[in-house]
């Protein structure tokens, strides 16, 4: 089999795990389109859709041309791979508008001009109009039940049971495949490892339907150091969608990711050269206390997904809350990001603003359910103990007024209470 700078590519970066036999040659004979599913039962993708994200993207970066198909056909039924028992059915009008939101985040990602453009198809353009006799007659009839038994996503369902909708979702896969073959001469499909079964029935509906080719890429399923499933925390899971999960907290997610993973993640989800990465490598072996590597698999990623200003944001607030930067130097939108991560009080309207006092901004982070003391004496407790901080600047007990430059961007003061207890106040 002949080499593709592709498959290479996706070889060191760990991303290959199968693929066809003549796939290097079908790559080589020019640009060809490809496609990976995604499917609409969230109003936003993950970080565990963003790997094949990333497959979609080299596959463009090598002159191929990438296709997302959205499933707003398949996913009013779902996919049992993976999944250990039956999926609540889905709303149609929910669908549709998750479909919508991930057309909007995945052309965040893809170049949709130029020669090979990307494009977002939805199979609900073939699905929902589909007849069902017609469909047992000219797609059902290709696969006997046998095969489909063999397939993981139904094997791993037999003892608890699967129902006739999901054991039949690799023929709707299937036949999606055949769709974009014929559609739009699309001519390969990629996705995870545990796609693999429903792509390689779609290759044998082309090719028994259309008498022509079609192959397949997938790349392992990404998982921790520690044998845990990539992308879950206590929290739940990471989404690309800035209103489920911050900017913040998704830089947070990277930078604090496991020395052990940092290599193979920035091989995965970064578009750093191979240079690049190698250097990062040895940086990580000789100082890891520096977290080098860490840092710039946070920052490409971020970048990326919620763009420069929003990752500049999280980096200040990343740097006052874990490394001491002075609150001053916040910028509006850093200040903006921080009222999402901790704490936010507000100055009782009758209080004088000209003549506000640094008791004035501590009794505001004494109420609520979010205070930070627990009394007006605790506050004056941690006060002669020296805990007490108002925008870096540790307080002593006397009442001082604060200066006009004391109130961040015009309108908040940040409290400190002992090494990480934070909250903002806001002033005016």
């Amino acid at each position: 089999m002949r080499s593709h700078a592709l498959l290479d590519d996706l070889q060191w970066r760990g991303l290959l795990h199968q693929h066809t036999e003549e796939v290097a040659d079908l790559l080589n004979s020019g640009p060809i389109g490809g496609y990976i599913g995604f499917d609409p039962t969230a109003s936003s993708l993950h970080i565990g859709s963003l790997l094949v994200v990333m497959l979609l993207k080299r596959l463009q970066l090598h002159g191929h041309k990438p296709v997302a198909l959205v499933g707003g056909g398949t996913g009013l039924i779902g996919d049992p791979s993976g999944k250990s028992s039956e999926r609540p059915m889905a709303d149609p009008a929910e669908i549709a508008a998750n479909t919508a939101s991930l057309r909007k985040q995945l052309e965040r990602f893809l170049d949709f001009t130029g020669d090979n453009a990307a494009r977002v198809i939805d199979n609900a353009e073939w699905l929902v109009q589909l007849r069902a006799v017609e469909f047992m007659r000219d797609v059902g009839k290709h696969f006997t039940i046998n095969y489909m038994l063999q397939k993981d996503s139904v094997k791993s369902r037999m003892d608890a049971g699967i129902s006739y909708t999901e054991f039949s979702y690799m023929l709707l896969q299937a036949y999606d495949f055949m769709e974009l073959r014929r559609r739009h001469d699309v001519r390969l499909q990629m996705g995870g490892s545990d796609q693999w079964g429903n792509i390689t029935a779609g290759i044998e509906l082309v090719r028994r339907s259309l008498g022509t080719d079609a192959h397949a890429i997938t790349s392992p399923l990404v998982t921790t150091s520690a044998g845990t499933k990539f992308g879950k925390t206590e929290a739940g899971a990471i989404w690309l969608d800035a209103s489920m999960t911050s900017p913040y907290k998704f830089y947070q997610f990277w930078v604090n990711i496991d020395d052990r993973d940092v290599g193979r993640y920035l091989r995965f989800f970064t578009l750093l050269s191979r240079d690049e990465i190698e250097a990062l490598d040895r940086a990580l072996a000789e100082h890891p206390e520096k977290r080098e590597a860490q840092q710039a698999l946070a920052r490409d990623v971020t970048a990326r997904v919620h763009g420069e200003t929003a990752l500049r944001a999280a980096e200040e607030v990343s740097a006052l809350l874990f490394g001491g930067a002075d609150p001053k130097t916040l910028s509006g939108e850093a200040l903006l990001a921080l009222q999402l991560e901790i704490p936010v009080f507000s100055i009782e309207p009758d209080v004088d603003r000209e003549a506000l006092t640094t008791h004035d901004v501590l009794e505001a982070v004494c109420a609520g359910p979010d205070a930070l003391f627990k009394s007006k004496g605790d506050m004056r407790r941690m006060l002669q103990q020296g805990g007490v901080y108002v925008n870096g600047r540790r307080l002593g007990q006397e009442r001082e007024t604060l200066a006009a430059d004391e109130v961040l961007g015009g309108e908040f003061v940040l409290v400190r209470k002992g090494a990480r207890s934070y909250g903002i106040v806001k002033v005016r």
